[in-house]
């Protein structure tokens, strides 16, 4: 085994945090949460942007997805816009590795006032329908809350989950719940994260690509700041 991997850390979250610090999806500076919470690190599906890179995500998900639900969801709703390209992969992921044939969709921005109008692209939602929600990370879930409206609006959903690449472990209203766990009470939703901000933080403590560190001991002294300020206790 490679010295330098933590065996703490998951085989998928390792996978994960590889895949995105080689798309240069995960980064390390000073940025601003969709909360307006100032970070020292970005996560950003966007920069996924190669079929095979999109490939390799879209599997994790699945997988993840199939461990989790098996064959009790019917579809995929992906939030605009970076959730979009996560629930594609992810549905084409779960038919070639797990023989599971899902609706997908996704949203707009802005509701379309002509052709075929509305909200939602893809699969027509139906009375019944079992959703599984897509995204890259979850900070406060202020993404969830705006998407679960627009889905029950359509349609007598039922929205069973909602899966995410990093749960960044901040807090919600309360000290001693994560966002991501207050979300699942909240709405009765199973979530599941395919890694944590602590899986990354294991994972790139002692890591190099090219011969530089991924995480400095500057980076690192400022996440360890963030955790200590926003996360759970």
């Amino acid at each position: 085994m490679d010295p330098s991997v933590d065996p703490s850390v998951p085989p998928r979250a390792a996978a994960l945090i590889d895949l995105l610090v080689d798309c240069g999806a995960l980064t390390f500076g000073d940025f601003v949460a969709k909360s307006g919470r100032p970070t020292p690190y970005f996560v950003n599906a966007g920069k996924v942007g190669s079929g095979p890179q999109l490939r390799a995500l879209g599997t994790l998900y699945a997988d993840a997805i199939y461990e989790t639900f098996g064959t009790d969801v019917d579809v995929l709703f992906g939030p605009a816009y970076k959730g979009i390209s996560l629930a594609v992969a992810t549905g084409i992921a779960l038919a070639e590795h797990h023989g599971r044939d899902l609706g997908v969709c996704f949203d707009r921005k802005e509701v379309k006032d002509h052709g075929e109008g509305g909200s939602l692209i893809g699969h027509d939602l139906t009375d019944g329908d079992r959703v599984v929600i897509i995204e890259d990370v979850t900070t406060a879930g202020t993404s969830i809350r705006e998407s679960l409206p627009k889905l029950r609006a359509t349609a007598d959903v039922e929205v069973v989950g909602l899966v995410v690449g990093v749960d960044r472990r901040e807090r919600g209203s309360r000290d001693d719940v994560s966002a991501l766990d207050e979300i699942a009470d909240a709405h009765g939703l199973r979530t599941v994260a395919l890694a944590t901000v602590d899986d990354i933080v294991a994972h790139l403590r002692d890591r190099e690509v090219e011969g530089h560190r991924v995480l400095t001991d500057d980076d690192l002294g400022r996440m360890e700041a963030y955790r200590a300020r926003f996360g759970v206790s």
